[in-house]
């Protein structure tokens, strides 16, 4: 007795387990296609004018995406919910803060917006609004973890349903939605309902009935005793048939035309970036250009101040001694190529001699000694170096330079008695 109830049990776990994965699976099924249908009246409808929230079909279409985000959604309570009822907004609100320029924050302060399912609302409405609800459910679903912590297995967003959700809110863009949240109380607390009906109607032509059907038709014409046994078909002649063909195309004309009025908008957006992209482009190579050309001023003027202290030091130099007038015949040569650069130079003397190449004013130094390479050491000369300016002339209301000389060193004291 035993031994044959056990596999009775498990046969009957089975078969309720596969029928639990089946309701689940004709869940998103359902769930899907009422969504497709639904977004494909909102595009026949509300193309050209904008949709609020009197509008039936997005209320309709409001209460399928909230029962998709809601779908198998994980636990009843969060202890970090205000109202303690865990929702999808709390998925968002997580997997969306990457986003950029999001409007969760913007939605988390809202003052007349308490609890969870208000806000998760209220995002909608403004998500619909931006015209980026694709990007937000798009950014959501590549956060893998954060989905599997907020949803069981089996959920929409689990499965492969979810990427033609997102490419069917892509045409969403198309339409322009208008809501006041500003002052306006979200209903949190009852739960939304969705409208089948608009998506049941079933219309058969006259061409599809079979012949048992069409010549049971024509008996219960005839006689006035029986009873039509579809009553619900009706007759559709040919000139009905192409009328329904022509509002077909009409709106497949009108979607296209509104996604072609979207891309054109966009191409106009990304023209206008590259426009502004390239008058950056060029405005910073007018700037570098201009630098260049100041850089190679800057450096002519530091050749001819060079040029203008060789001079001046080669004037100072007496000629009775041999050797200094040979070196004064060399310095005759420019010594511009010859002048050390501050990287050549070690720790010491790059913190003391760079000094010199530091310029207050035309022609003038910080004081230090100016040390010039194949002069001896006891030909530098100390101190600031003075520009030979023409005798008499005055800079700014100083007396006249005096004429730098150059004193002989002095004489070694005479040696002391051994």
């Amino acid at each position: 007795m035993e031994a044959s109830w056990v596999p009775a049990a498990m046969a009957l776990g089975l078969s309720s387990k596969k029928a639990s994965s089946r309701n689940i699976a004709v869940e998103r099924k359902n769930l899907i296609t009422v969504c497709r249908f639904s977004v494909k009246t909102l595009l026949e409808k509300y193309t050209a004018d904008p949709i609020d929230d009197s509008s039936e079909e997005f209320v309709n279409f409001a209460a399928i995406l909230e029962q998709i985000l809601s779908h198998r959604f994980k636990g009843p309570v969060s202890w970090f919910s205000s109202d303690g009822q865990r929702g999808f907004w709390d998925y968002i609100r997580l997997a969306c803060s990457k986003v950029p320029n999001n409007c969760v924050s913007s939605i988390e302060n809202m003052e007349n917006i308490s609890t969870s399912r208000a806000k998760g609302r209220a995002w909608i409405r403004v998500a619909l609004m931006e015209k980026r609800m694709s990007e937000y459910i798009s950014t959501a679903l590549r956060d893998t973890r954060t989905t599997r912590r907020f949803y069981d297995d089996g959920a929409i967003m689990l499965r492969e349903e979810s990427t033609v959700l997102t490419g069917m809110l892509i045409g969403l863009s198309a339409i322009d939605f208008s809501f006041c949240l500003k002052g306006e109380v979200m209903d949190g607390k009852t739960p939304v309902v969705i409208d089948y009906t608009p998506y049941l109607k079933f219309t058969q032509s006259y061409d599809y009935l079979s012949e048992e059907e069409e010549r049971g038709s024509v008996e219960s014409s005839t006689s006035e005793d029986s009873s039509p046994e579809h009553p619900y078909l009706p007759l559709v002649t040919d000139e009905d048939s192409w009328y329904n063909k022509w509002r077909k195309m009409e709106q497949k004309f009108r979607i296209v035309y509104a996604q072609k009025g979207y891309l054109e908008e966009l191409v106009r957006l990304r023209e206008s970036q590259l426009k502004d992209l390239e008058a950056e482009n060029k405005r910073l190579k007018l700037r570098l250009e201009e630098v260049m050309v100041q850089n190679q001023l800057e450096k002519r003027e530091l050749e001819g101040v060079i040029l203008e202290l060789q001079e001046q030091l080669t004037g100072l130099i007496p000629c009775e001694n041999p050797q200094l007038a040979q070196l004064s015949k060399e310095m005759v040569t420019p010594l511009v190529n010859q002048w050390p650069s501050l990287g050549t130079l070690n720790g010491n003397e790059s913190g003391s001699d760079s000094k010199l190449y530091r310029r207050e004013g035309p022609h003038a130094f910080h004081a230090g000694a100016l040390r010039l390479p194949g002069l001896p050491a006891q030909l530098q000369v100390p101190g600031q170096p003075q520009v030979q300016r023409v005798p008499g002339e005055r800079q700014h209301g100083s007396q006249p330079d005096p004429q730098p000389q150059l004193r002989p060193p002095a004489p070694a004291p005479p040696p002391g008695p051994a």
